[in-house]
């Protein structure tokens, strides 16, 4: 019996059409699966064939019995039925990117000569040393090879640039120059000798950690996963734990978004034994044992997230007077942070009575330039008020996380209104929601 034929792409008319976009935007699969029907021929079997699920799966997200949430699932149901990954929030699919075999495909045409003088060119833009080479400005970088420390200091200025927007306005519109500067500094580091090139290393280490967080706040988890790995890689050697325990707390933090918990518990373990071994920071393992919590209250283990809770404030007030000494990238673990992180992990245990002021206080300590946090946290607030049937009071905060998000470009929190909106709908015709709703509505435009 012949294998089943792959889906070699969505009618034109489709991918253009206003619901099918809408759809695809919301990430609501039920209509995207319908309209692939629908318009595109293509059943349910098939869907499920194509994105690796089981017919009955698809059938359960057909009839709004089942939604898709995991990152990975939404990323094979794009490369099954092709749906560009830029309509699903996505980074670009591989197979929207040409390949080096349809190259190889046109030049079947040409005469035997040119088909060779090619195909030896195209041997050559495959190895790895011309593949790193091939794009004018590495080449340009190649030429140069002249790096001081005036270059290392601008460099740096850039990354700490680059921290603070991502900051202010978030991380996913800052991914191509990130990846770029990234790319440019490894591209040094093949040219250069110690003590620069180890100094370049560590610049290439924290700019792959940048982009693993930029990829992460664009909910784009394997890359950011890819990143952190590759930050991780680019410190080994160089002993910096600290950095190293640093990469890992991220890494937990994305574990326990990405649905995996208990790898999230795994990896901020792993961050404090890193942390440890440079003299167990106060400060930074104060934080470290709050991103221990957090995995332990998705996992609704009350007694080892309250424990880590414990840890994580007596580490604190170990740390008080020296802040000064705790590195950088830590300093905005302050007292504000750590009673809003108390109150997020209570209520992801739900425990939300406790929650609520808690998350209160720190969103009035903080200030108008905590565009982000604010947003996170008032939407942590709003689920805490809505745990305890305080519908006004929830429509209210989520009203804020709206407001703050509109200046900011993180899909993380919009990812949180969205989620928040969908816990809504038992409450649909109350006024408060009707009137949030509303809210969506306009600032969706």
């Amino acid at each position: 019996m012949p294998g089943s034929q792959p889906h070699q792409g969505l009618p034109p008319e489709l991918l253009t059409n206003p619901e099918w976009q809408r759809a695809c935007l919301q990430r609501d699969f039920a209509k995207v699966f319908h309209l692939v029907k629908v318009k595109a021929g293509i059943y349910p079997s098939r869907v499920a064939a194509l994105c690796g699920m089981t017919p009955s799966r698809v059938g359960e997200i057909m009839s709004g019995r089942r939604g898709l949430a995991h990152i990975d699932v939404i990323e094979r149901v794009a490369d099954g039925l092709r749906i560009p990954g830029a309509m699903l929030g996505l980074a670009h699919r591989p197979w929207e990117i040409p390949s080096p075999a349809t190259s190889r495909d046109r030049l079947a045409s040409l005469p035997s000569r040119s088909v060779q003088a090619s195909e030896t060119s195209a041997d050559a833009e495959r190895s790895p040393d011309a593949e790193s080479h091939s794009d004018l400005d590495d080449l340009l970088t190649l030429a140069d090879g002249r790096v001081t420390r005036s270059t290392l200091l601008a460099l740096r200025s850039s990354v700490e640039d680059y921290w603070r927007r991502d900051d202010e306005h978030g991380g996913a519109s800052l991914r191509p120059a990130v990846v770029g500067h990234l790319r440019y500094v490894t591209q040094m580091m093949r040219s250069v000798r110690a003590p620069l090139r180890r100094d370049l290393q560590s610049l290439a280490a924290e700019l792959a950690r940048l982009a693993g967080w930029a990829y992460f706040d664009a909910r784009q988890y394997s890359t950011a996963r890819t990143h952190f790995t590759q930050a991780l890689r680019l410190s080994h050697g160089q002993d910096d734990y600290l950095f190293m325990a640093n990469v890992l707390s991220c890494m937990s933090l994305q574990a326990t978004y990405d649905g995996q918990p208990a790898d999230a518990v795994a990896l901020a373990c792993k961050a404090q034994d890193s942390a440890r071994a440079a003299g167990g920071q106060p400060l930074v393992m104060s934080m470290l044992h709050m991103r221990e919590a957090f995995a332990h209250a998705t996992l609704r283990d009350a007694a080892s997230c309250h424990q880590a809770i414990g840890r994580s404030r007596d580490a604190y007030e170990q740390a008080r007077g020296q802040e000064g000494e705790a590195p950088s990238w830590v300093r905005y673990f302050d007292e504000t942070k750590l009673i809003v992180d108390t109150g997020i992990a209570l209520a992801k245990l739900g425990e939300s009575e406790r929650a609520e002021p808690l998350i209160t206080e720190g969103l009035r300590r903080e200030t108008g330039a905590q565009q982000r946090g604010r947003a996170f946290h008032a939407f942590w607030l709003a689920t805490a008020q809505l745990q305890q049937g305080k519908l006004d009071a929830a429509c209210h905060s989520a009203g804020l996380a709206l407001n703050l998000s509109a200046s900011l470009d993180s899909p993380r929190v919009a990812g949180h209104v969205n989620e928040f909106h969908q816990r809504l709908a038992p409450y649909a015709r109350e006024t408060p929601v009707i009137a949030f709703e509303q809210r969506m509505r306009e600032a969706l435009g």
